[in-house]
């Protein structure tokens, strides 16, 4: 998931400062710098068994971190992990290493792995009211009958600084939070878990939500070309691969055009646009999209050489299609951001909408001004349940002690980041998955897609894989599917349910 603006402001303006003082009165005084050492618990290994499509599962849960070191045999990191991994019969405990195993991970970058796994994934979850929202404190945890253990094996991973991942003693966090030096790490980290643990010869897969999607792309190629690793398929939810299609600004005009279809999704969600003109959903999306393709994407194009006439005709025609004023819309240069639109589209109702999720309603302080105060799909939906759900999970369930450190569920500690070779332009590394798929025609690739996602919009993602120029014979490699959601589609249970019946789909034509 991607943090929130107000959250970095909060981490730089509050959180550094405090420290920097400290350390100078220690030095004021004469006094050696303190170093924070970490200690890090013992693996712990329990286990449990779950029903899921009324078949029981023994399953052992392990977790703790494993250590990579660097070519001299010097620590470099501390990685955290939970991996489940369903338990075979005596006279079949070989086939574990035929098992496919899939490993997970979330994005920001900042993100822990917290979402996918107490949210779809894992074997619990968070229990959320049917249609996202949160049930409110105190929260609860239930058996995930949505799990993918019936499918694959599952290892859960928190890059370096998030969760309890953390560098060695005297490492500097730069050697992870970047690009390249994120996918070397998450990379060895696999490498080095199918060696411990005898799975080279399992069926593997990656799942990665937002920032994790762009990851996972990355590591289709990091993986082949480092260690030799073919996997058999990726699952990318809520995907960004090309972030020119995310980062509207000046002289980047795509984003406006890509954006637009799932803008008009959520104004017809909250019932703004005309239902007798658009009667459903797809007959709205269908008129949208070829409009964001041809006519609007001609007129950004023209810039200042737009006659009075076109910009007329045009704050009128994305009125229609977006719910809110014309006026509006002339005052934005008919383009409109996502900030713009979760604080515009229901102003007069005074509230905002969440860029997670458009469905998601917030309330300001003030109904002026630019941008809401907060995302309420965020911290009104998902943040709360599902930090006290990984406590909990981790203490209660796993028997994982750790009290000398946070679990870091969001944290602006691996910034800034380093985007390497893409620092003075933007980074899209599709071109890299195309690359593995080219090399490795068996792989395949799932997209999952939420139509009220504002943050990783479903057209871009169109746009992403169509400009991959994928060779003919491979096309059907990649699958796109679409849910009534948002960026965390699973959060809804009747989506939930559907995720899993295509990722379930989608396992069993990959493992053909």
């Amino acid at each position: 998931m991607y943090t929130v603006r107000s959250f970095f402001a909060a981490v730089l303006i509050l959180g550094l400062p405090t420290t920097a003082c400290a350390q100078e009165k220690e030095k004021e005084k004469g006094k050696p710098e303190s170093k924070v050492v970490y200690t890090y618990p013992e693996t712990s290994i329990t286990k449990h068994s779950i029903v899921i499509n009324g078949e029981r599962i023994a399953y052992t849960a392990t977790v703790g971190h494993l250590v990579l070191l660097d070519e001299k045999g010097v620590k470099r990191s501390h990685n955290f992990y939970i991996a489940y991994t369903k338990d075979q019969p005596k006279d079949k405990v070989n086939d574990v290493a035929q098992r496919p195993i899939t490993f997970a991970f979330n994005g920001g970058p900042g993100s822990s792995s917290v979402w996918l796994h107490m949210g779809a994934l894992g074997p619990k979850r968070v229990l959320m009211a049917d249609d996202g929202t949160s049930n409110g404190p105190p929260y609860t945890v239930v058996d995930n009958e949505f799990s993918w253990l019936d499918r694959t094996d599952l290892v859960f991973i928190d890059p370096i600084e998030t969760g309890y991942s953390r560098p060695a003693e005297d490492v500097d966090k730069k050697e992870f939070t970047g690009y390249s030096e994120d996918l070397q790490s998450v990379g060895d980290f696999i490498h080095k878990y199918i060696s411990e643990n005898g799975r080279w010869s399992s069926p593997k897969f990656l799942a990665g939500e937002s920032y994790g999607t762009t990851r996972a792309a990355g590591l289709s190629g990091y993986l082949q070309d480092r260690h030799g690793m073919y996997l058999s398929g990726i699952v990318l939810v809520s995907a960004v691969m090309n972030f020119q299609t995310l980062w509207g600004n000046e002289g980047n005009d795509l984003p406006y055009s890509l954006f637009l279809p799932s803008f008009a999704a959520t104004a017809y969600y909250h019932g703004k646009l005309d239902k007798v003109r658009f009667p459903s959903q797809a007959v709205l999306l269908d008129e949208v999209e070829r409009f964001a393709l041809n006519e609007y994407t001609l007129f950004l194009m023209k810039g200042d050489r737009t006659t009075k006439e076109e910009r007329d005709a045009m704050a009128l025609r994305l009125s229609v299609y977006l719910g809110i004023d014309k006026v509006v819309i002339e005052r934005n240069n008919y383009r409109i951001g996502t900030g713009t639109f979760t604080k515009e589209l229901l102003r007069s109702d005074s509230r905002t909408i969440g860029r997670f999720d458009g469905t998601i309603k917030g309330i300001d302080r003030n109904d002026a001004g630019q941008g809401y105060d907060f995302d309420p799909s965020y911290d009104l939906t998902v943040f709360g349940p599902y930090t006290a759900a990984i406590n909990d999970h981790l203490r209660n369930t796993l028997n994982y002690k750790n009290s000398d450190k946070v679990y870091e569920i969001l944290t602006g500690k691996v910034h800034p980041w380093n985007y390497g070779d893409a620092q003075n332009r933007f980074l899209n590394n599709a071109e890299t998955l195309r690359a593995a798929i080219h090399k490795n025609p068996r792989l395949r690739v799932l997209i999952c897609n939420g139509y009220y996602d504002l943050a990783t919009p479903y057209f871009a993602t169109e746009y992403t894989v169509d400009h991959m120029f994928l060779n003919e014979a491979f096309r059907n490699n990649i699958t796109m599917t679409y849910y009534q959601g948002g960026h965390m589609m699973y959060t809804i249970k009747a989506e939930l349910d559907k995720f899993t019946s295509d990722v379930r789909k989608f396992y069993d034509g990959a493992m053909k």
